[in-house]
């Protein structure tokens, strides 16, 4: 016979401080192991969000990065002219020839300079990119000194208001609008005139080119043709894979440090539960005994000590993750390892998240509550009756 789950309720809610102390210390665990989980998440969406399906980003071979990378003008000519780069209007090939630098800009809050990346685009760099939209002013003019800010680098840095000036690469810059581009990286860069940007800081060649397919099924043919070539070195990507790449390192040590975090707190949860499990057992040593002299049989004593350490886990669950979804309201900013620039994001909750936590909290409840209710289920009704 089994016992009802209405026992295992009445008795967690008979002792209400020490179940919610106990359900508050999983929530905590779970708190940051969801947090943990958003926060990557987030830099893989903005990444994500950055790049566009039908787009691929060529750069030298092992380059890495677009800062690090170098394409002379005869290499994109070459590129230029593939068959599988998609046409615009007047037949001009839906492609730019970009050249990305980095600039120290200082902080807004602090006043501490920190990397931007600087990308100076080609004539067809904002058509190859659907999701910028420009909210504030306006787009900079072609073989001018102005230029646009991402909607991030806006509202952390000094000097990027419209109409306010910029000085790098020996000259100064307007600030002509301020663009969103969704939440992605590029939210945190300030675009140019490609050439321009090439002229001030003297350099004879690109950083990448960026193309768009007229068919997405014939990257793997343009791919291997490009980077067979001899003439060129060059490494092609879809440009969703390249961005993904450029967060691996980051998203890797997030990754590292949040599951070492949540496990040191969860054995420290598990340990919480398991004490308040057995001292659940201690107090309750006659009510057991009469529940096995009623006919309960073990495996039921044992279901019900469970259920209360799973119910305890729900609790903790349901109340750290609703505190990790209000996490989402916040924007961070950080270095991204791999180009050595600002990146800002937002945590993320994912269905996914959701239920990793759920499993989570679980695992915690019973890990915590087996022992215990294990020790409930082995009392012999003699040894419990004469002990009360």
């Amino acid at each position: 016979m089994s016992v009802p789950l209405s026992y295992s309720l009445r008795n967690l809610w008979a002792r209400k401080l020490t179940t919610v102390l106990t359900a508050g210390g999983m929530a905590l665990v779970v708190f940051v192991f969801a947090a943990v989980l958003m926060l990557d998440a987030g830099l893989r969406a903005a990444l994500v969000a950055t790049g566009q399906p039908d787009n691929i980003v060529v750069t030298r071979r092992s380059a890495g990065t677009e800062v690090q990378s170098a394409i002379d003008r005869q290499q994109a000519a070459v590129i230029e002219s593939q068959p599988e780069i998609a046409l615009g209007t007047g037949g001009a090939p839906m492609l730019s020839k970009e050249t990305v630098v980095l600039i120290a800009i200082p902080k807004r809050d602090s006043g501490v300079p920190t990397n931007v990346t600087i990308r100076g685009l080609g004539s067809e760099g904002l058509r190859l990119r659907p999701q910028v939209r420009i909210a504030q002013g306006r787009l900079y003019r072609p073989g001018s000194a102005e230029i646009v800010v991402g909607k991030s680098i806006a509202e952390r840095f000094d000097g990027v208001g419209v109409g306010e000036s910029l000085r790098f690469g020996g000259r100064d810059w307007t600030v002509v609008g301020t663009f969103d581009a969704g939440g992605s990286a590029f939210d945190s860069e300030v675009w140019g005139d490609g050439e321009q940007l090439m002229q001030s800081f003297r350099r004879p060649v690109f950083s990448s080119v960026v193309a768009k397919l007229s068919d997405p099924a014939a990257f793997d043919a343009l791919k291997a043709r490009l980077e067979s070539d001899p003439r060129l070195t060059v490494d092609v990507k879809r440009e969703r894979t390249f961005y993904e790449e450029q967060s691996a390192a980051l998203s890797n040590f997030i990754s590292i440090l949040g599951l070492t975090l949540s496990v040191i707190f969860s054995i420290g949860a598990m340990i919480g539960a398991m004490i308040t499990m057995y001292a659940a057992v201690a107090t309750r040593t006659m009510e057991i005994g009469t529940l096995r002299a009623l006919g309960f049989r073990r495996g039921g004593i044992l279901g019900a000590f469970l259920a209360e350490a799973v119910f305890l886990a729900l609790v903790g669950w349901l109340a750290g993750l609703a505190f990790a979804s209000l996490m989402q309201l916040v924007q961070i900013s950080t270095l991204n390892w791999q180009s050595f620039s600002e990146l800002a994001f937002r945590f993320t909750l994912t269905p996914r998240i959701v239920v990793q936590s759920l499993v989570f909290a679980l695992v915690m409840g019973i890990a915590g509550g087996f022992l215990p209710a294990l020790r409930a289920a082995r009392m012999s009704i003699v040894d419990a009756l004469r002990a009360a």
